[in-house]
């Protein structure tokens, strides 16, 4: 059984807004069978924390293009997208690139 784990998760360039508003959250995600990923942690998101307008967030099971990641101020892309492993203590960034207008 994986432990629970305690992430800071922040969402910027205007993500902020699908989320209440608030930019920072420390979050706490529950003991599980297998470790969570990130695939895991954007369901998780959807669930818990969007609070409108998921399409502009979440396209299928990842984030729609326009949306970057990084995590621990690397690209996400590095560090293996959807299936790198969380950890105690990880920093997320979404930011948006999309600006309507």
């Amino acid at each position: 059984m994986a432990a629970p784990i305690e992430l800071h998760l922040e969402f910027g360039g205007g993500a902020e807004l699908l989320f209440g508003g608030v930019k920072d959250h420390h979050v706490k995600l529950p003991s599980q069978s297998e470790p969570w990923n990130v695939k895991q942690l954007l369901a998780w998101i959807k669930t818990n924390l969007l609070k409108e307008r998921p399409e502009l967030f979440i396209q299928g099971d990842t984030v729609r293009p326009g949306i970057l990641v990084l995590i621990n101020d690397a690209d996400w892309e590095l560090m293996g997208e959807l299936d790198y492993m969380l950890e105690d203590q990880d920093n997320v960034v979404f930011i948006s690139t999309l600006h309507g207008g």
